[in-house]
């Protein structure tokens, strides 16, 4: 195919041997499959922030890392030298959290390189060579969904312990490899440290699974693992090897059971549709 403009510096430089085919078009970045040092990889290109669809920023990027006190000001004061700023922060927050997640354990692409904005990383594919399926495109017995709840769960925990809360985190951005669930699109990363929005972004993250989960696993719709999982981080007692139950007893809040059946009732009926649409 034609090589796209953007990625036009990286094959001069000899970084990308070739422009594949285009893989996809989200609201932060365009991506596309390439080979690089005779692999198969993928170049991931943001897109610039007046044409991106991702809103709030400022919650994510409170607590962020600046060079010096002039970037921080011009950022501030939002000048076009600060929105540049801006723009490389954002850009640069998703980098640094592949490498630390995957210094960490986290199952996440590996990253090659970054440069003009373009982002050289490992392809996740499946078992054919195919690029992997989105856990969305996905259908999941009883068994299977509790099974990679339970996975995605522990990566949860296991990307607090390093420090970082995903933020944006659902089945659109989670891949599924023949070894299971790998965590994708993190420029929205945030400090768990630093950020006074993170405990809720995490409680946010970890109730997409549920929800996601609990189409095929109705039981997981009554968890409250998001709770749970904080209130160890928060007391400085979480690892990656915690013990969960999924119950919190921080809250004297009376649940409102028969609201919860019905959106067990309703996500089972989903459930039952979404097999047969499949199935037909």
């Amino acid at each position: 195919m034609k090589t796209p403009k953007s990625l036009e510096p990286l094959v001069r430089d000899g970084l990308i041997d070739e422009v594949i085919r285009p893989l996809k078009s989200g609201k932060e970045a365009a991506v596309y499959v390439v080979l690089s040092e005779g692999e198969i990889r993928c170049a991931k290109v943001y897109k610039e922030a007046n044409k991106r669809g991702f809103h709030k920023q400022a919650l994510y990027q409170e607590g962020r890392k600046v060079r010096n006190s002039r970037q921080a000001r011009a950022m501030q004061k939002n000048t076009r030298f600060g929105r540049q700023q801006q723009e490389e922060v954002w850009q640069n927050a998703e980098v640094d959290a592949l490498y630390r997640l995957a210094f960490a354990g986290v199952r996440v692409p590996k990253p090659y390189n970054f440069v003009e904005g373009v982002l050289l990383m490992e392809l996740v594919t499946d078992a054919d060579g195919a690029a992997a399926p989105r856990l969305n495109d996905l259908f999941f017995s009883i068994e299977e969904a509790l099974e990679l709840h339970t996975v995605l769960i522990k990566e949860i925990v296991r990307m607090l312990c390093a420090g970082i809360v995903h933020g944006d985190l659902s089945e659109f951005n989670v891949l599924v490899d023949s070894d299971g669930p790998v965590i994708i699109d993190l420029p929205q990363a945030v400090d768990a440290a630093a950020n006074n929005n993170a405990g809720v972004m995490l409680e946010r993250d970890v109730n997409n699974m549920s929800s996601y989960f609990g189409r095929f696993a109705p039981e997981l719709l009554a968890t409250q693992y998001g709770k749970e999982i904080w209130k160890f981080y928060e007391s400085g007692n979480l690892t990656p090897d915690t013990k969960l139950t999924g119950k919190f007893e921080g809250s004297t809040k009376k649940a409102d059971v028969r609201s919860i059946m019905r959106e067990i009732n309703d996500a089972r009926e989903e459930a039952i549709r979404r097999k047969y649409e499949q199935d037909t």
